[in-house]
């Protein structure tokens, strides 16, 4: 049985016309959702590789509206739903609402910025519902009942959950703690349509069969990364799409 994923790349890398074909090998492959990270010089969420990846992107001359330019490219070849990640000073710099406006004119289905909570968000949650779009709030495994009670309030579409705490990268082991956190969105969510993500250190098929039944996608970043800077930025289509044949 094939699953749902959602395939995390870098805008800009390994440059700027690769990252086409990075979407296009995990569209290709069979990809539920695109989620395209808009490189920033001082992360924190991201692990070594995404990191490099970003690094490289800036050093490529990567700006926002290459972004979406980009995101246009995306668009002339496919419909899959394309989820725009970020981090809060990007929206800053370019003003939340024109930023998020510039989303919805590129038909983008959402945006996951893990540094604005839902209750400090500089109208993130509220514009982008304005704009038909959904913010994605991130809950990690750390948060209190109320605080997730508080969430699931807001009734979000999607709900990114990070299977650990700390970064990016270092592969997960899922067993029942991090099992226990996705009953615990679940039983909260009751009857709310919430569909979750869950990601952080997703690399292998065991731990996307073993996800299944309890998440509506898995997220799958770094993998992807680490696969096209052991090909030294080359090949990129191949290598990417046979890493998805291996995750699907």
């Amino acid at each position: 049985m094939k699953h749902r994923l959602m395939t995390h790349m870098v805008a800009y890398y390994p440059d700027g016309a690769s990252s086409v074909k990075v979407a296009a090998a995990m569209i290709d492959g069979g990809s539920t959702y695109l989620e395209i990270q808009f490189p920033f010089s001082d992360p924190t969420s991201d692990g070594p590789a995404i990191q490099t990846a970003c690094t490289q992107a800036l050093e490529n001359g990567f700006k926002v509206r290459l972004g979406f330019e980009l995101v246009s490219s995306i668009r002339a070849i496919s419909d899959i739903p394309i989820f725009i990640m970020c981090y809060g000073n990007t929206l800053l710099y370019s003003g939340v609402e024109a930023f998020i406006d510039r989303c919805a004119q590129q038909g983008v289905q959402g945006l996951i910025v893990p540094d604005l909570p839902f209750d400090y968000d500089e109208g993130l949650f509220r514009l982008s519902e304005k704009h038909g779009m959904s913010a994605v709030p991130v809950v990690a495994p750390t948060i209190g009942p109320q605080r997730l009670e508080s969430i699931l309030r807001t009734e979000p579409r999607f709900l990114y959950a990070a299977l650990r705490k700390g970064i990016t990268g270092k592969i997960t082991e899922i067993g029942d703690d991090n099992i226990g956190f996705l009953r615990r969105i679940s039983t909260a969510a009751g009857k709310k349509e919430i569909r979750i993500l869950a990601g952080f250190g997703i690399s292998h098929r065991e731990q996307i069969d073993l996800l299944a039944t309890h998440v509506h996608a898995s997220i799958v970043g770094s993998a992807f990364v680490r696969t096209i800077i052991e090909n030294g930025g080359k090949g990129v289509y191949a290598a990417v799409k046979h890493k998805m044949e291996e995750l699907i």
